[in-house]
């Protein structure tokens, strides 16, 4: 696991800075704090830090082919490589090293372009073809490595995080409003947007090349196939899986430096650790969760429980988060508004990297399985519709406008305002729908945005990647199809890009099995009733786990302690309110209209409407826009939140 950057410019007469690219990996730093190395000729530099984690004295990167023409920088793991390296060594290749980031090479040397289709893993990667002059990068099929780049005419700057961009040119720092209205919309930014107008992010699945000649061109190169459908028993389709998923933890595991795993009490992580202690794919394996003191949201209880069972040496810090302190920090580390998951996978991340560099975590599972209450609720959005469009518009809404939100975002208030809602759409405008019901939806965006925003709403439609997914999937049945537009843009964009994030800020590489590509592709191909049955999740999943977890930890409620944060921080969250919601630099360059922030600020505070979810986004967007937009530093953002904080507080 590391950080990538390169610049190359076919236009320039002299070679590329070293010291501008020293710049950008010294700005991402933090993801290999290990090694740093660089290669500049003729159009091309290419710079690399490194977290050791594979050959630990022979990867140093970039690295390069025996005739050195070929030239590679690579941010991940390559989880067959050691079979791809005995296929090639078959075909005459000849190694120096042990690191899988050298079978990418001879692979490229095999298979051009294609070389991405047989690799088994995460990565974003760099080639620089001397005899083309051609510069190649692909990204993994399910994004778990970023790449985000600038393209010029005839000059491509790219890197892992976007502040390797930002650190050799500041007139990058122009805010992408069309990025802004998806991230209040759907609470992501999707490629190949990022929060600044010029940057652009290579897409899941993707590659791009760029020479002298045909200019930039990107290229998909893998895609889900959702049928046809497995056939066999389900007791037949549940051992498959299993099988298949403990192949994937041992791929998972490989590594020169120990690894351990995230807990945290859920179904996924706590399936992962129970199949690899079971079947002896780990000893003296390390585990961590946190204590958390808010009753029903702590998982470490369940986390002790499977620790115990299982024999893992177990690490459990009981923490008070706090956003007053955290905020500021994680949306440096983001580049972009934070999350409240990136609160969480922050500070468990900050516990495993005293341990280990690796850890093992469960995203995925969702969405390969069908873990969210959306995916049934969606199908009762059909039965709901099925009541004349008069008698739902002016007798049930009605009705259901008198019922007061709650203090929750999973009140029934808002459980049954979500359903009457969804029944007004269709196909994948009901899915987007569904996803924006607590954020910044249409019906919010007349008076709250100011008229750049809404000019910008006539041209943009921040939905139009999440339905493309759902109405072009390879895929017949809705659960299917919403599945596919999660894995296609919400799980990259959101839950793995925090994950990223969260774990390199502190050096620590973090993998999840669920999102083998090859155990997407089976699961996938499951019949829609192993993932749905009725009100039952994640179906075959859960059989799967009732082999190996205690019923106390199968019958926990999904509880998602992220998304409880902006009520269970709500006081924090009320000083957050008051210092940059009252006054928002947004307001004053016309983005959003302050009458409008201040009406929602009221209504929450007064329990007319719960706006919980609505404010976290745009507190998160204010102090993004005045750190990465006007350039506050993050030393000034919390000197300024000290100073309100101690005023209340003495007040």
């Amino acid at each position: 696991m590391c950080g990538i950057a390169g610049v190359v410019s076919f236009d320039r007469r002299e070679p590329i800075e070293r010291e501008a690219l020293a710049r950008m990996t010294h700005s991402i730093a933090h993801r290999g704090p290990d090694d740093e190395g660089f290669y500049i000729a003729g159009p091309v530099g290419l710079g690399f830090r490194r977290l050791s984690i594979i050959d630990l004295c022979g990867g140093h990167q970039p690295m390069c082919n025996e005739d050195e023409t070929l030239w590679i920088v690579l941010n991940g793991e390559i989880y067959n490589f050691e079979k791809l390296r005995c296929e090639l060594i078959g075909r005459g290749h000849q190694f120096k090293t042990g690191s899988d980031t050298e079978t990418i090479l001879h692979l490229y040397e095999e298979h051009g372009v294609d070389c991405v289709k047989h690799l088994r893993g995460m990565f974003a990667f760099a080639i620089w073809d001397g005899r083309r002059q051609r510069l190649f990068a692909a990204r993994d099929r399910l994004g778990q490595k970023p790449f985000y780049y600038v393209h010029r005419n005839r000059e491509l700057l790219f890197g892992s995080e976007i502040k390797a961009l930002l650190s050799v040119d500041g007139g990058l720092r122009q805010p992408d409003l069309a990025a802004l209205d998806e991230y209040l919309t759907l609470r992501l930014i999707s490629p190949p947007r990022s929060m600044f107008k010029e940057v652009r992010k290579l897409p899941p699945a993707h590659y791009l090349t760029i020479d002298s000649d045909k200019g930039l061109r990107i290229q998909r190169y893998w895609d889900l196939m959702y049928e046809p459908k497995w056939t066999g028993s389900e007791q037949d389709l549940i051992d498959e899986l299993e099988e298949r998923l403990i192949n994937c933890i041992r791929l998972h595991l490989i590594s020169d430096v120990p690894v351990g795993a995230f807990m945290s009490g859920g179904l996924d992580s706590t399936l992962i650790v129970a199949l690899l202690m079971k079947h002896g794919l780990a000893s003296d394996f390390q585990t961590f969760s946190v204590g958390l003191p808010y009753g029903q949201f702590d998982e470490a209880p369940a986390a002790r429980l499977i620790a115990e069972r299982y024999g893992t040496r177990h690490h459990e810090e009981r923490i008070n988060p706090s956003l007053l302190d955290a905020l500021p920090r994680l949306v440096q580390q983001l580049d972009e508004p934070s999350d409240p998951l990136s609160v969480c996978v922050d500070l468990i991340a900050q516990i495993a990297r005293r341990h280990v560099k690796v850890v093992l975590g469960g995203d995925g599972g969702d969405e390969l399985f069908g873990g969210y209450d959306r995916y049934y609720g969606n199908r009762y959005a059909d039965l709901f519709a099925r009541v004349p469009s008069p008698a739902r518009r002016f007798l049930i809404g009605p009705a259901l406008n008198a019922v007061p939100d709650g203090q929750w975002y999973k009140s029934v208030g808002h459980q049954l305002k979500w359903l009457h809602r969804l029944t007004f759409f269709q196909g994948g405008q009901r899915y987007i729908e569904s996803l924006a019901y607590s954020y910044i939806n249409r019906s919010f965006k007349e008076s709250l945005y100011g008229q750049e925003m809404k000019r910008l709403q006539r041209e943009f439609d921040p939905g139009a990647l999440m339905r493309e997914a759902f109405d072009h999937a390879a895929a017949s049945d809705v659960v299917d199809r919403m599945l596919h537009a999660d894995i296609q843009s919400r799980l990259p964009d959101h839950p793995v890009m925090i994950q990223d994030r969260m774990t390199m800020a502190h050096g620590l590489e973090a993998r999840s099995p669920f999102m083998d590509h090859e155990l997407a592709e089976f699961a996938a191909r499951l019949p829609v009733r192993l993932k749905v049955r009725g009100r039952s999740l994640r179906y075959i999943q859960v059989q799967l786990a009732k082999r190996y977890l205690p019923l106390e930890v199968l019958a926990r409620k999904k509880q998602g302690f992220s998304s409880a944060l902006p009520y269970l921080l709500k006081h924090e969250l009320n000083t957050l309110y008051g210092l940059f919601l009252r006054q928002m630099e947004l307001t004053k360059d016309g983005i959003v209209r302050q009458s409008a922030v201040n009406q929602m600020l009221d209504e929450h505070r007064q329990g007319k409407a719960d706006h919980g979810n609505r404010l976290w986004l745009l507190v998160n967007s204010e102090l993004w826009y005045r750190m990465c937009i006007q350039g506050q530093t993050r030393d000034f953002i919390e000197d300024q939140i000290h100073e309100t904080a101690s005023t209340l507080a003495a007040a």
